[in-house]
């Protein structure tokens, strides 16, 4: 299947409480660690959309093998490009329309479950104000505006796209940038424009059972293209946002 085949127009309709979206770009013996914690460990409710691209070494057919295993639960859509042909933007709005559910969550692949990683995010949805809640949240340096500090638990200008959670509309309604090809900085520009549009973001907890290994999308990138793209990100985020203390999270 082309990448422009995909689902344009998104589902209205929930057909369950929470789907994880997983961008699979190559590494296949990552992915088979993170596919096997995944599936072991997330309430057995919670569905997995797998976006494979360009099946990069074998990685698509490893996918593959756990369709049988998950009794329904994973979903794995494979197309020709890969994510740079793509882009981190658009495969993750890809994976938003893909989906049915209410939550809709951005997993990373570098991100391995020790256990029930789902629950404890979940919960800060009874609150109605809230449209995302991760792992690893982060406040901007209003300084400067040119760095993030770790920060949480509670409410955070942001989310690290590691882990988190976000409800499928808000995120359809206020989606990553476009232009974010490159993961770096998009995220947390994402995290901004949710608060922009009115939405609360929290890091609710002071761990998860999760750890993450070899962050493949940083560590193995070009490192040219990593740094201009992400670059162009943050310029384009600050160019949006900067000085908008209103949309930041409680100090």
């Amino acid at each position: 299947m082309r990448f422009a085949e995909l689902p344009d127009v998104p589902s209205s309709e929930f057909t369950h409480q929470v789907s994880i979206g997983v961008i699979v770009d190559g590494w296949p013996e990552d992915t088979a660690t993170c596919f096997q914690a995944l599936l072991a460990h997330a309430p057995t409710e919670v569905r997995v959309i797998a976006l494979d691209l360009g099946d990069v070494d074998g990685a698509g057919a490893v996918l593959d093998q756990f369709v049988t295993a998950s009794a329904g639960r994973l979903q794995v859509v494979h197309v020709e490009e890969t994510l740079h042909d793509v882009g981190w933007a658009a495969a993750r709005t890809a994976l938003l329309k893909l989906d049915t559910a209410e939550i809709h969550g951005v997993l990373d692949l570098s991100t391995v479950f020790d256990g029930d990683a789902v629950t404890p995010l979940l919960e800060a949805f009874s609150d109605a104000t809230v449209v995302a809640s991760g792992w690893r949240g982060v406040n901007m340096d209003t300084t400067d505006w040119y760095s993030f500090v770790d920060a949480g638990p509670g409410e955070v200008d942001a989310l690290l796209g590691y882990f988190f959670l976000v409800r499928r509309d808000a995120g359809i309604a206020t989606p990553p940038h476009p232009n974010a090809h490159f993961y770096r900085n998009a995220e947390l520009e994402w995290g901004l424009a949710l608060r922009a549009a009115g939405g609360r973001i929290v890091a609710p907890v002071e761990g998860l059972p999760a750890h993450q290994d070899r962050h493949r999308g940083y560590h193995d990138s070009d490192p040219d293209y990593r740094d201009a793209e992400s670059k162009k990100t943050y310029m384009r985020m600050l160019k949006r946002f900067k000085g908008r203390n209103e949309i930041l999270a409680p100090r």
